[in-house]
């Protein structure tokens, strides 16, 4: 009658026996396991998808066709480099339109962000009528981009436009040409894209500001800290994940700008204001080129990419 209890105790003493229900158990957590994991991939799956289908493969065909000459009709032909060496030995018109478009960034960026920072800043104060301004500083963003640059061209209008009317008020005897001139225009179209986007990057700012500790700022009052000392040891040091996310992505949206440039100046006067990126729709949809034009692509992601990874070192040294 004690046999079996006894075979039971000594085979649980083996080395490598596990009992039945520790067995089972494993199983079932394994199971667990497995089902949380596949349920993970279909909710992020279709997101994967739709990188891969819209953004993925168009690279890689991207980086094919450039080394290609292929006017849309027809088998692309291949050519090897001889589309980048062109480009950068046989085609004066990019390097002005990269000279015009690190132009723009290098005025565009700074602009912007201190815009945005300084309206996030000042909104964030308990005024009245501060949703209302806010939602006014944003409203830009959201307008059509054709009707944005119709208004303002009338405004930079050099005759009748009100911005030189107001000069001229104010003893300016000859104004600038704005739009029509090949010295104003970039600083014109400068001057619209950051009052189109400071309202949307505001946001950003203002929602950074909402984490920063109102404790830090009674702290920096009772040491005796100014309005500015506060904005420059608390504010500054506290939004700076908020400023990196800003930097990166207004650089990268300057380095692509477009449609700002095509409405307003077509990229005249001359080739004062052609930018990469109307270069490349100009090469691909007005002289057929795509192998070309895909070869700028390639050159404006790759010096994208560069400032993009420059900017997290410096950020990453900074932190450190």
């Amino acid at each position: 009658m004690t046999t079996q209890p006894i075979a039971s105790a000594q085979l649980s003493a083996q080395p490598g026996a596990v009992p039945t229900g520790r067995g089972q158990g494993r199983r079932r957590r394994s199971s667990l396991r497995w089902h949380n994991t596949l349920r993970g991939w279909s909710f992020i799956a279709p997101n994967f998808i739709g990188f891969a289908v819209l953004t993925l493969v168009p690279i890689v065909v991207l980086f094919y066709v450039a080394l290609t000459k292929w006017g849309a009709l027809g088998d692309p032909e291949w050519i090897g480099l001889d589309n980048f060496v062109k480009l950068f030995t046989r085609d004066p018109r990019f390097n002005t339109a990269l000279w015009n478009t690190l132009y723009y960034t290098a005025l565009h960026m700074p602009l912007t962000l201190a815009a945005s920072l300084g309206l996030a800043v000042l909104l964030n104060q308990r005024i009245r009528g501060a949703a209302f301004f806010r939602t006014t500083a944003f409203f830009p963003y959201i307008t059509s981009i054709v009707a944005i640059a119709m208004v303002w061209n009338l405004l930079f209008s050099p005759d009748y436009g009100p911005i030189n009317q107001i000069l001229r008020f104010f003893g300016v005897d000859n104004p600038p040409g704005w739009t029509v001139s090949s010295t104003w225009a970039m600083p014109a179209v400068i001057v619209v894209g950051t009052w189109r986007e400071m309202g949307y990057y505001m946001l950003l700012f203002l929602a950074g500001l909402q984490t920063v500790p109102r404790e830090l700022y009674e702290a920096a009052r009772v040491d005796g800290a100014g309005a500015w000392s506060r904005f420059w040891h608390v504010t500054v040091p506290c939004l700076r994940p908020t400023t990196f996310f800003v930097t990166v992505m207004l650089t990268i949206g300057s380095m692509k700008v477009f449609d700002l440039v095509f409405v307003m100046t077509e990229g005249g006067p001359g080739r004062s204001t052609l930018v990469i990126s109307q270069l490349i729709w100009q090469q691909a949809f007005v002289e057929g080129d795509f192998g070309y034009a895909s070869a700028i692509a390639v050159v404006l992601f790759a010096i994208c990419l560069i400032l993009t990874i420059f900017q997290f070192w410096v950020n990453r040294r900074v932190e450190r």
